[in-house]
């Protein structure tokens, strides 16, 4: 039998050879974060991100400054999958050789502009240079806050699945400008009882099945259901591709997906709690392994993890 590929292959070669005391460390790698006993009983969340030059962003399209921002909202993403509060954030750049401090200022005020706006200060990081592609990342610590985390791997069969937001078309620009979650993960937290919850950045139909691998569960998704953006419908005009196919696939919404029971998803679906953010049942959680898309005339097909890899 050949052996998997691909990100998951790695990171489930890696998680098998990890020893971790579930005393010092309750959830370790496979999650939007790690959490980590310290002193005390006390908990904190860890996540890492890294942006690189021709992968995560084009600087042809993007500003230096908001390639710095999409580094640190990237990682309170995470926590907003989590349910969890940011603490602080540390930094590190990769400049090319030739670029200069301007350029580098500005990657620093755009990642200020996230710490500020979530407050989440930057509180320390590296700088070097070197002859490859410009690269960002960063690490952040968040706190539960009062809230226990929302980890990827509650889904129950039964579960009615919802997504905050709209969904594809995000390289249009939202990819770079788009607000993580925090303040609704919240929200929802202390309104329903979050079962399994995760950031979608690598699109719907792969990170959906990040969620049921997990969870060891399948899924069913309404076709009809899906909150579809105006910009997959624009992308869909001009490349052809229908925008149901960019809704699923495109990736870098870092809107929010997430499982709660039956009852719950009646409270949620009779009144948003979210005020002017969309909230959308979009199919629920099933107890085989599969991940099915059911069209209006009730036809299915497997739903296939075609998101980012």
């Amino acid at each position: 039998m050949a052996e998997p590929k691909g990100e998951w292959a790695l990171i489930e070669w890696i998680r098998e050879r990890t020893r971790l005391d579930p005393r010092a460390v309750p959830l370790g790698p496979g999650d939007d974060m790690a959490i980590v006993r310290l002193a005390g009983e006390s908990e904190c969340l860890i996540t890492v991100d890294a942006l690189v030059e021709g992968t995560h962003f084009d600087l042809a399209k993007a500003t230096p400054r908001e390639v710095g921002y999409k580094a640190l909202a990237a990682s309170l993403s995470d926590a907003a999958a989590m349910a969890a509060l940011p603490v602080c954030a540390v930094a590190w750049v990769t400049l090319p050789n030739g670029r200069d401090m301007a350029f580098a200022k500005e990657i620093s005020r755009g990642l200020a502009d996230a710490a500020q706006r979530f407050d989440c200060p930057i509180v320390g990081g590296d700088i070097v240079s070197g002859s490859g592609p410009l690269s960002v990342g960063t690490a952040l610590v968040a706190r539960a806050d009062g809230i226990e985390p929302v980890r990827r791997s509650g889904a129950k069969a039964g579960d009615r699945l919802f997504v905050t937001g709209e969904l594809g078309g995000s390289v249009l620009g939202r990819h770079l400008s788009f607000i993580p979650r925090i303040a609704e993960a919240r929200i929802l937290a202390r309104t329903v009882m979050l079962h399994a919850m995760i950031d979608l950045s690598d699109g719907l139909s792969t990170d959906l099945g990040h969620l049921c691998e997990e969870s060891r569960t399948g899924a069913e998704v309404e076709a009809e259901a899906v909150p579809i953006s105006a910009d997959a419908q624009r992308l869909s005009e001009a490349d052809g591709r229908p925008a149901l196919e960019h809704a699923l696939n495109d990736g870098e919404d870092f809107e929010l997906l997430f499982a709660v029971g039956p009852e719950d998803g009646e409270r949620l679906a009779a009144k948003n709690p979210l005020g002017g953010i969309r909230l959308t049942r979009i199919g629920r959680v099933t107890e085989n392994r599969e991940t099915t898309l059911v069209r209006a005339d009730g036809r299915r097909e497997p739903l296939e993890p075609r998101g980012w890899e």
